[in-house]
């Protein structure tokens, strides 16, 4: 796991010694990623120069030092993640004739270069990944990410120059850099809480796609990306053609599968071990791990002291059963409070998933004790794990039959009575009844009942499930919402079950823009890299050409991994309500943080700033104040953007 950087100049010359300033400038902003070595690589005539800074996970001698040369001088390259499957490549190239000088898996990438050429070879690759590899003979920059996007690659050009990095932190070590926010993707972070690729909070700035590859020449035409592996084709492949065999053959395959992803991913020359939830993937990694492990598998979980958002005693129990070597830490609220700070540097851009400080605290208990982790990341959107896929489909089919004329009215008529009246309503009769048949912020939900009403249908009505500030334009001033995968068109031809399109959209938007990028960012703040065996590709593909009905049975998810779960671990220590990653950040924001947020959300402040109209962030923050609205997730948003703002000193607007 390691951090890259580098740039590429057609038209400013610079010597060689300015370009090799610049580079290792902007290297050492990524030297949390990569605390254990560095290097550059320039070529002075041509304006090209790159960076690396290495987290030492594989053949930990200086054979692994990047940059990396080929063996016959043609490529360089620096790289961040890993090829899981390198020994087997290393053997065919072997077999080829190759000669191997270390036992990196980066020298294994060269190789598979030179002899099947960038695309082929890519495609070879099973692992986590993003690369720039400098092609001398054709003069050509070509970058790589993995097929999901579990390692980030932003690129864009400042001025002439052509700009590449793992984080934004080492585009502004770049003298040429000059930030400017673009508003249109702040419109979408408020909607997302992330900001969906291939846009970044800045303009000309973008993320790589996951599964593709870009080449640039240094030619004035900008390139785009292209595709070497598609989530699209995967998902209809699969259920176009579907898996035919029994459901304990599934589960044989399924077993059969994961224990090799996760074996594979167990390859490392420094110690490793697993995050562990109690939850069904968290624990089917870990149970995979010690069936292939002879010592006990080394496993961390946090706790909280606050019931409602504790699962530390689940993990404990399934660590006994399974007999690993068990770490816990249980977080006071100041210990998760102080990591506040932290999370403007720490991702980078605007981010507003709060599991990130959760996620950062267990992150830095791993790394106390090993350099490697393996989670249960993407289980659910593979297995059909989260509640919206039961009950959005439930919804539809129960509204969906009545006519859009009634639904709208239906709506209208709602909306057209104030969620505050509505509750003032209601307070009469809450009144009169027991504590059980209360209704909480009865206008708010009825609020809510009239946005999924009027939604003409249900791919509408997922997108917003899936969105905060749904009219962010009206918030961020001068935004214009720009269009995201979440908008594309006919997806109903190819995936015809709405739940199925469900978790193909959140395939490719939730998970990687949100999940792996909490997880990356997260895990990199300390220096521990993570690894995800479900995303193995063979895993992805295989979980496509499963059947809905082997992955939700009436209103449970995930029966398959269950059924495989339960080979290892009694169903009573994993059948329970599933709970999220998630702190108390609503009563945060009424108690410890409300100093905090209140100067962050000052009315003066934000007119001031010129980003956001103040009149509905100040809304609901006096609703939320008020305990008649839980608007945590909305103004978290908010806050996490001016939070990263004030940490970036560019509080005026342009």
């Amino acid at each position: 796991m390691c951090g890259i950087t580098g740039f590429f100049t057609t038209e400013k010359q610079l010597s060689s010694e300015e370009i090799g300033n610049i580079v290792e400038n902007m290297c050492q902003s990524l030297i949390h990623r990569g605390p254990d070595d560095g290097g550059i690589w320039i070529d002075e005539e041509v304006g090209i120069a790159l960076g690396h800074r290495r987290l030492s996970i594989v053949d930990l001698s200086p054979e692994g030092h990047q940059p990396m040369i080929s063996a016959n001088g043609r490529y360089v390259i620096v790289f961040n993640g890993e090829v899981y499957n390198f020994p087997e490549l290393r053997k065919q190239l072997q077999s080829l004739g190759y000669n191997f000088r270390g036992h990196s898996d980066t020298e294994v990438m060269l190789a598979s270069f030179c002899e099947w050429g960038v695309i082929e070879a890519t495609k070879r690759f099973n692992g986590m990944f993003a690369f720039a590899l400098w092609d001398k003979a054709e003069r050509i920059l070509h970058l790589g990410r993995d097929r999901i996007g579990e390692k980030p690659l932003y690129y864009g050009w400042c001025g002439d120059t052509f700009i590449f990095a793992s984080e934004l932190k080492a585009f502004k070590a770049h003298p040429d850099f000059q930030p400017e926010i673009n508003r249109d993707a702040l419109a979408l972070f408020l909607r997302f809480s992330y900001i969906p690729a291939p846009y970044s909070i800045y303009k000309g700035i973008y993320k790589l796609p996951p599964g593709t590859l870009l080449s640039w020449n240094g030619s004035r035409t900008h390139p785009q990306p292209v595709a070497y592996w598609s989530a699209k084709i995967v998902a209809e492949s699969g259920v176009a053609y579907p898996f035919t065999g029994s459901e304990n053959e599934a589960i044989v395959n399924l077993e059969e599968l994961l224990k090799d992803a996760v074996g594979m991913r167990m390859l490392a020359d420094v110690p490793l071990g697993a995050f562990l939830s109690g939850g069904i993937d968290s624990s089917i990694v870990v149970a995979l791990m010690q069936a292939q492990s002879h010592q006990p598998v080394k496993t961390f979980s946090i706790g909280f002291y606050e019931d409602a958002y504790n699962e530390a005693q689940y993990a404990k129990a399934v660590a006994q059963h399974l007999g690993t070597d068990h770490t816990e830490f249980y977080v006071t609220a100041n210990e998760a409070l102080a990591v506040i700070p932290k999370l403007p540097s720490l991702y980078d851009e605007p981010f507003s998933d709060s599991s990130q400080i959760p996620t950062f605290l267990v992150s830095q208990l791993a790394r106390n004790h090993v350099t490697v982790s393996l989670s249960g990341d993407a289980g659910d959107e593979l297995f059909a794990g989260y509640n919206r896929y039961f009950w959005g489909r439930s919804i539809w089919q129960k509204i969906g039959w009545i006519p859009k004329t009634v639904r709208h009215s239906t709506a209208k008529a709602l909306t057209s009575v104030s969620p505050q009246t509505w509750n003032q309503g209601f307070a009469s009769v809450d009144a009169m009844l027991p504590t059980k048949l209360k209704v909480e912020a009865s206008g708010y939900k009825l609020h809510k009942l009239a946005s999924i009403l009027a939604v003409p249908n249900p791919d509408i009505m997922y997108a917003g499930l899936v969105s905060h500030w749904q009219a962010s334009e009206e918030v961020v001033i001068g935004s214009s919402e720009l269009s995201t995968v979440l908008n594309e068109r006919n997806l109903s031809d190819s995936l015809p079950d709405f739940t199925e399109r469900m978790m193909y959209l959140d395939l490719i938007s939730y998970l990687p823009d949100d999940i792996l990028v909490k997880v990356d960012r997260a895990s990199m703040g300390v220096s521990l890299e993570s690894r995800i065996p479900f995303l193995d590709h063979r895993v992805v593909e295989f979980a496509w050409q499963i059947p809905l009905s082997m992955k939700i049975r009436g209103n449970q998810g995930k029966w398959l991994l269950r059924q495989l779960l339960y080979k290892y671990v009694p169903k009573e220590l994993i059948e329970r309500p599933k709970m999220g990653f998630g702190i108390p950040i609503d009563s945060w924001l009424r108690g410890p943080l409300r100093e905090w947020a209140e100067d962050l959300l000052n009315e003066s402040r934000l007119r001031q700033e010129g980003y956001f109209n103040p009149q509905p962030i100040r809304q609901k923050w006096d609703e939320h104040q008020s305990g008649k609205f839980n608007w945590q997730y909305y103004l978290w948003d908010v806050l996490m953007f001016q939070a990263w703002l004030a940490e970036n000193q560019l509080g005026l607007a342009e």
